[in-house]
């Protein structure tokens, strides 16, 4: 005998990002006959999402951390405009499990993965133990994030070594050490990235490979337990570190 759940659709949805990410899910969100709101800083007051958008509200001045990184400003914003859900578009916030459990502690759904989840995963440098646990083969590279010792770390692993935001996501805050003597400035360019995008400048490091190709399987899973696994996608073709095409099935994946 199955169980059917009755799922209540939301009737005003907060996007918490900005430009193309907030527009399209503007746009789905008007097809599916949902209201939306846009949050924006100062310097996008005039921008294309605050225009589409049903409601926008200005949420403060425009280096992120002080609007599209601010979680109180996100949440209130949420509440007196009577949003039911705050979609956190990729970037920002996205991968930040303290504004999920914001979110979810105001009692507004949070369009996304759990706090827990997120701190599992959303910390590139936690997803490589727990793939190690797993048994999953993995680049070589830090154990966690680096501290003060990083030159030691470095010298380990064996240049050429990726540096990576531990909270990272999009191509943004990574840089390619090619010899110890760039290191330290390659750090401190890689945490400045990494703390104006994602308001965290813990890095961690993985061997360089050279000529790779970067191939992904994504996966969905909703609150009642069903899983499913999309084709690989190859994602290869990028500038800075940010994919411009994909394509799937990938040509270089055989059987």
């Amino acid at each position: 005998m199955s169980t059917k759940v009755k799922i209540t659709p939301f009737k005003k949805v907060l996007i918490a990002n900005r430009g193309e990410i907030a527009l399209r899910v503007i746009r789905t969100l008007k097809e599916m006959g949902i209201r939306s709101v846009a949050v924006y800083s100062e310097a996008d007051r005039s921008s294309m999402h605050v225009r589409m958008a049903d409601e926008a509200v200005c949420i403060g001045a425009a280096p992120s951390p002080l609007s599209y990184l601010d979680i109180d400003a996100i949440v209130t914003a949420a509440k007196i405009t009577g949003a039911d859900a705050i979609h956190p578009g990729y970037g920002f916030l996205s991968e930040n499990a303290d504004f999920a459990r914001a979110v979810t502690k105001a009692g507004i759904t949070f369009i996304g993965p759990t706090a827990e989840a997120i701190e599992m995963l959303g910390v590139k440098s936690t997803a490589r133990e727990i793939a190690l646990k797993g048994g999953v083969p993995i680049t070589p590279g830090s154990n966690g994030v680096v501290g003060k010792n990083y030159h030691e770390v470095a010298r380990k692993i064996g240049f050429p070594i990726m540096i990576k935001a531990a909270l990272g996501g999009g191509g943004k805050g990574m840089r390619e050490c090619l010899k110890e003597e760039d290191l330290d400035r390659m750090m401190k360019t890689a945490q400045g990235e990494a703390k104006a995008n994602f308001g965290d400048d813990r890095m961690y490091f993985e061997k360089l490979v050279l000529n790779p190709r970067h191939i992904e399987v994504q996966m969905a899973a909703d609150n009642y337990g069903n899983v499913v696994a999309f084709a690989e996608r190859d994602c290869s073709m990028q500038r800075r570190h940010q994919k411009l095409v994909e394509e799937s099935p990938s040509p270089f994946v055989d059987a």
